[in-house]
Parts: structure tokens; sequence; C-alpha cells
């Protein structure tokens, strides 16, 4: 198989951080199950930090003791330094790392053709990388009272009514999500952003239906979907889902008559 196969738009030559997590957590594997390969789905690594982040911190290291910014940024730094580049609900250095990142981007601008965390490791200026935190930080500041706000009280997923596009609203109820948009490797995949009428992030795209599946005599699978089944905002099975899904974990998928027992609520006959 040879890439001069295959049109140009099947691959434009760039690995994205996703791509590169996939990669990581598949490659010469061979004992997956329906756990394991749950797991794999749900890894928590965030790749597209792995260069930045160490560049951001060299950036602050090098910083003369003199300079307001080596006070201002010495918490957020340490935090940053230790962080073990995974995302979950509680993490305060999830949250600063998303905000830089997006401020970053925006600083460094679009990436000629190579993968944009190798662009910023490498081409991003000290003062921009610098002052990208200290913009995420007084945005996280403004947003939600401190900048140390663990990711969890950001990243949210709300279903309140059966609309497409949903009224969010931060005074309703909402779940926290631990995972993160893929845009930064996270294969659990969930692409969140405020609203004009908000400051939590609210879940758009992603995930919004998993399954892992194991074929063999008998077909097993287990699946999550985003809310419920349901979209009648009164019915039961409208968001019995939600809990679920923030945590990916996924249900058992019955496909066979005695797998039904004890969980039908009701049943339809042709022609009844």
């Amino acid at each position: 198989m040879k890439q001069s196969d295959f049109p140009r738009y099947v691959d434009n030559g760039i690995e994205s951080a996703r791509g590169l997590h996939a990669i990581r957590v598949l490659e010469n594997r061979k004992d997956f199950d329906l756990d394991k390969l749950r797991e794999a789905a749900y890894d928590s690594y965030l790749p597209w930090f792995e260069k930045t982040v160490p560049s951001l911190v060299a950036a602050w290291d090098k910083l003369p003791p003199n300079d307001p910014l080596k006070t201002k940024l010495k918490d957020q730094i340490g935090i940053l330094r230790e962080w073990n580049l995974r995302w979950s609900t509680d993490s305060v250095a999830t949250s600063l790392a998303v905000f830089w990142g997006t401020e970053i981007l925006r600083a460094a601008g679009p990436s000629p053709g190579i993968p944009s965390q190798d662009y910023v490791a490498a081409k991003a200026t000290p003062a921009q990388m610098l002052e990208s935190l200290t913009l995420a930080s007084d945005r996280l500041t403004a947003d939600f009272g401190n900048w140390r706000t663990p990711w969890g009280k950001i990243n949210r997923f709300q279903r309140l009514t059966g609309d497409i596009v949903q009224p969010f609203n931060d005074a309703a109820p909402s779940i926290p999500v631990g995972f993160t948009s893929g845009n930064w490797g996270s294969l659990a995949s969930f692409g969140a952003a405020p609203t004009r009428t908000t400051k939590k992030w609210y879940g758009t795209s992603g995930n919004s239906f998993v399954a892992v599946v194991e074929f063999g005599k008998k077909v097993r699978a287990k699946a999550v979907t985003a809310g419920g089944e349901s979209g009648d905002p009164k019915s039961p099975h409208f968001n019995d889902q939600a809990t679920r899904y923030s945590k990916g974990d996924l249900r058992e998928v019955y496909f066979y008559p005695s797998q039904l027992q004890g969980h039908i609520e009701r049943k339809y006959i042709p022609g009844n």
C-alpha cells in the first residue's frame, strides 16, 4: 500500500494530536476485550501539550527574576510543570492548559503544513507563550472567579429540550465532563464552548454515540448515547444515559431474547 495509490484528499500528511494518541494506545495491541478497548477509548492523555507545555515552562524559567511575570505566573507554571498531561474533572491544570492552548493558537496563527502542536512549540515566541498564559488566567478569573477552577466546573454536558440547538443555561442542571476537544488529542472527544449567554462550556460536538463490539459465536457490545434514546424531555429515557456518557460508563447492549428478560417496558407486535 503506497500513498500514491490514494487521492490527495485522503491524507493531508499531518498527523493530528488525536491521531498520535490513537496510534499510542492501539499500535501492537492484540489483547483487547470489551473493557480494555473501552479503557483505550477513554485514555485521558492529551498529546497536544506534550511539547507545548514544556516550551511554556521553559519560557518562564528564562525570565529574569525582576520580571513582573515571574511572580504573576509562578503558581500557574508550578501547576503545569507538575501536570501529568491527563484530563480529569478535578484538574486545574486541564483548565489552564485548554484556556492557554486556545490563546496561544490565536497568537501564533495558522501552522504552515505541520501539526499545530509542533508549530507552537518551535515557533511561538516566549513572549507570546507567557502573554497567552496571562490572558488564559485572566479569562478564567473573570468567568469563574478564580483561575484555579477545576475543569469539571467549566466543561459540562447539558440537555434541556429536544431541540437540536440547546438553550444552554448556567442556572439549569448540567453534568461535569472530563474529556476535552479532540483538538488536544482526547480520544473521547467533547467539543465544548461558552455561548453568548453562558460562562460554562457546553458540549455540542464530538462523541455522540460510542460502542465497543466483540464478534464471535455470540456478539457482545457495550455502548452509550449522549443524553438518552428519547427526544422527549418528559420521557425517562431523555437523559438517563447522561451520567454514563460523561464518565464513559458504557451500558450492555442486548442482542438476544434471553438478555431482554427484565428489561422490557412494552412489546411491539406488527399489526397490533
